[in-house]
């Protein structure tokens, strides 16, 4: 087998710095949960850019008369929560899809479900929070109506944000229990240690001869679309 290079992110090569994960969702992700993760993957950039335009949106804030804490505030969203959601909660799904990690189900499950909480917040818009939702938007009209126009645009994405974000965790979760998993499986899998590293469909199989087993035993069909009991 090729060696897996490391490829996310898509650095530029005059870039002295280097991808830190392998992303590939043709070989690692089984097919029938691919799109599934796809849109996953899909979310945290959109996620990213609603962080993005929430700067803008909180430059306007800030020159028509708000509070300049909002607008240090969504820069320091954007540098933090673009890659440690990145890493908190888009791998941990890549990797419990990848290799039928119970422990990674649930580190998606916690932290994703927080990203949700704190992405509703964001929607709603409490000021000096540094995100321009529907409450700050809304107040904002009577003071400047062309920043609040602006202010709409990043409460309208993370609304979007927020329901995205709520049906994928309800999909993830439907497939998880309907697959047999359990924090019980979760456990095992932080006290064995198996959780650092899990080895991969591929490498499960590949792995198999005889009567040996690889390190997960049975790797789970979820069911898949409506084909449910």
């Amino acid at each position: 087998m090729a060696e897996k290079v490391n490829n996310f992110p898509p650095l530029p090569k005059f870039i002295p710095l280097k991808p830190c994960f392998y992303q590939n969702f043709a070989d690692e992700i089984p097919i029938d949960h691919r799109t599934l993760v796809k849109r996953i993957y899909h979310l945290w950039i959109f996620y990213c850019i609603t962080l993005l335009v929430n700067i803008i949106a909180c430059l306007a804030w800030w020159l028509a008369g708000g509070y300049p804490v909002n607008f240090g505030l969504a820069i320091l969203w954007l540098v933090l929560f673009s890659p440690c959601s990145y890493i908190c909660w888009f791998r941990p799904v890549y990797k419990a899809f990848r290799s039928d990690s119970s422990f990674n189900f649930m580190a998606f499950f916690f932290i994703f479900g927080a990203q949700f909480i704190l992405t509703f917040i964001q929607a709603i818009g409490i000021s000096r929070w540094g995100a321009c939702g529907w409450l700050a938007a809304a107040t904002f009209f009577s003071t400047n109506v062309a920043a609040a126009v602006f202010m709409l645009f990043p409460a309208i994405m993370f609304t979007m944000c927020a329901v995205a974000m709520f049906f994928c965790l309800l999909k993830v979760h439907k497939i998880y229990r309907g697959g047999g998993g359990s924090f019980q499986k979760a456990q095992d899998e932080w006290n064995s240690g198996a959780w650092k590293d899990p080895p991969s469909r591929e490498a499960q199989y590949n792995n198999f001869s005889g009567n040996s087993l690889p390190e997960y035993p049975t790797v789970p069909n979820y069911p898949t679309g409506n084909q449910w009991p």
